[in-house]
């Protein structure tokens, strides 16, 4: 079965391009396969990992160039993910996840898919005055890079994004924070650091920014991404608490995009694909699929003077030598 398209079924370019990166990439459908078939037919109807099975089998039987995923997107809107407007990308992908992660019952399965997306980072206080600390662990599903730096300059690539990312902050002024050892408001460095990078590694842009007029509009300037990305060549010393083994699967390849083109509030998206399989890049536009070149995908670096064209949103990268 080759790749097969998605019917829009009205404004539902986003869903479509979010449902394909999901079921192209067969780790995720490896786990989306062993789950358990609700027993009675209300549970299936409104179980979303069960009906994205059902429709990646349908996609998967291959009669169709393109198939509707109208249960899947009945079930979807029965959990709060409104049809019929516009959706931005992050978020739904991260309702989506969260759906999935809760409607599977088998523990196992749930550890899996968490393991597969889930990034973990150390955010980390510490007082500029004595040598108190705090240290925190969270998880993320996606690491939200903005594209410009704290003096709003473009920044130029990606690997420059990671950095500004991680970039310690020194918190002064109004931003001290309260030090227990010190017993009053003192400066505070605030650093993040990489604990654990997932197989799947999703990236968000953050191309659509507040502007002091509080309105929202969408940075389109030039940002090249690579097709092969090292983590630990990008980061310093300081921004990992990871030891050698970890780091040593740090070594990612492109393997999807999720693009956007037009303006806030009138957009559309379309998903950019490396099939797993052949190793072939296709455009996947709705119910339309064709395949492409890696030069294709690079015109979602974005241009300053295409304000409506296309840019990439969320890179989704994969781990190139899995454990």
């Amino acid at each position: 079965a080759g790749a097969v398209g998605l019917y829009n079924l009205g404004q539902s370019c986003c869903l479509n391009s979010l449902l394909q990166v999901f079921l192209m990439n067969i780790h995720f459908t490896g786990i989306l396969r062993r789950i358990t078939v609700p027993p009675c037919a209300v549970q299936r109807r409104s179980n979303v990992p069960y009906q994205m099975l059902l429709l990646l089998e349908e996609m998967q039987c291959g009669k169709h160039k393109a198939v509707r995923p109208t249960e899947l997107a009945c079930c979807l809107s029965g959990h709060r993910v409104e049809l019929f407007v516009q959706h931005d990308a992050a978020q739904l992908f991260l309702h989506l996840w969260n759906l999935i992660k809760k409607q599977m019952k088998n523990l196992e399965l749930v550890e899996e898919l968490s393991d597969l997306y889930t990034i973990c980072i150390q955010e980390h206080l510490a007082c500029q005055n004595c040598s108190f600390e705090i240290k925190h662990n969270s998880s993320m599903l996606t690491l939200p890079l903005p594209v410009l730096d704290s003096n709003s300059h473009r920044l130029k690539t990606l690997e420059d994004c990671v950095q500004n990312f991680f970039h310690p902050e020194e918190l002064t002024g109004q931003n001290m924070c309260f030090c227990q050892q010190c017993g009053r408001k003192t400066p505070f460095l605030q650093s993040m650091k990489v604990v654990h990078l997932p197989h799947t590694l999703t990236i968000h842009l953050k191309r659509f920014c507040f502007e002091k007029s509080s309105c929202m509009h969408k940075l389109s300037h030039y940002l090249p991404f690579p097709r092969d990305l090292d983590f630990s060549g990008v980061l310093t010393e300081d921004q990992c608490q990871a030891d050698d083994n970890e780091k040593a699967t740090w070594q990612y390849g492109l393997y999807a995009v999720v693009a956007h083109s037009g303006s806030t509030s009138f957009g559309h998206y379309c998903a950019y694909i490396q099939s797993l399989t052949e190793c072939k890049w296709y455009c996947f536009n709705d119910s339309e699929v064709c395949q492409v070149s890696w030069d294709d995908v690079k015109c979602t670096y974005g241009n300053s003077s295409l304000h409506w064209g296309e840019t990439a949103y969320l890179l989704i990268y994969m781990r190139k030598h899995p454990q």
